[in-house]
């Protein structure tokens, strides 16, 4: 099952690649006048259009590209003349560490609400959550990010304004990005567990004396998270792509600020590269999502 998973997900990844490189070139700009300026001579333009390999058929490049691929090769930065991969790279850790970072924050938040709010359907903590939720879900990454730098930053001076200068400056840009995801979470947690509570696999468990607490935490929560590791797996790869407007907000110097500048240097080969690693990280993610849940689910496995 994993296999062809797998198998289905190479035309997907394709399709993406496809789709940026058609996108990228459809862009208004050369990137030849945004390196050397409108004013430069015709010369120059044609000798460095020559040089990256702009003067040829599209279609010429596109079969180029996918064949540097097969070969593991990204291409190389029109703006930084380096392999493309070697900037992904460098800049690779900070948007992992925003991104684990804004996961552990999301389930510290959504895990313990969504159980007490299941628990307690209908009551004050349950309607609590579902305002919380919904704040999560309706506000946008552009304006809470910007409201937390100026009360915690700007007016508190607690944290830093922005940058990746220490452990500190993490916080805010990680809870930037996942308070949708805990918002979503909480809320899946809460209606998956609510549905399992009456089960009779759990009165019986009663009946035997195990623990109000290890009903829930252990074996309400056992199928209860199923759900929950399906929408984690799609938001794990929201993560990559939502860190575009976080670390934007932040100056964050990860993959989606490095995405933003390549965009309006019209570095193409850069474009392509940073899109490719998130379309892998959605695969990866969504791959990881199903090990879980047949690990966590016998059916499955059967």
């Amino acid at each position: 099952m994993l296999r062809r998973r797998l198998l289905t997900l190479v035309p997907t990844v394709l399709g993406v690649i496809t789709l940026v490189f058609a996108f990228i070139h459809m862009v208004p700009g050369d990137p030849v006048d945004v390196m050397l300026g409108e004013t430069a001579n015709s010369a120059d333009k044609a000798a460095l259009r020559a040089e990256l390999g702009l003067e040829k058929p599209l279609m010429t490049q596109y079969a180029g590209y996918l064949t540097g691929l097969a070969q593991g090769d990204l291409g190389r930065s029109f703006v930084y003349r380096k392999p493309v991969s070697e900037v992904i790279l460098s800049r690779l850790p900070a948007t992992l560490q925003l991104a684990g970072v804004s996961l552990f924050i999301a389930l510290f938040v959504a895990l313990p609400l969504g159980v007490f709010a299941g628990v307690r359907k209908g009551g004050l903590l349950d309607r609590a959550t579902l305002v919380l939720s919904l704040a999560g879900v309706s506000i946008p990454n552009f304006w809470l990010g910007p409201m937390l730098v100026m009360l915690f930053a700007v007016n508190l001076r607690w944290l830093p304004v922005s940058g990746r200068s220490g452990p500190e400056s993490v916080i805010l840009p990680a809870i930037t990005l996942g308070f949708a995801l805990s918002a979503i979470l909480s809320r899946m947690v809460r209606q998956s567990l609510s549905d399992v509570l009456g089960a009779e696999y759990l009165q019986a468990a009663r009946a035997r004396g195990v623990s109000e607490r290890k009903v829930i935490w252990v074996h309400a929560m056992r199928n209860a998270c199923l759900p929950v590791i399906t929408i984690l797996g799609l938001q794990l790869g929201a993560l990559l792509s939502g860190a575009v407007i976080a670390e934007a907000v932040f100056a964050w110097p990860g993959i989606g600020t490095l995405l933003l500048q390549a965009i309006n240097g019209r570095d193409y080969p850069v474009v392509q590269g940073c899109v490719l690693v998130i379309s892998l990280g959605y695969v990866f993610a969504n791959f990881l999502a199903d090990i879980a849940i047949r690990f966590a689910d016998p059916r499955v496995r059967g």
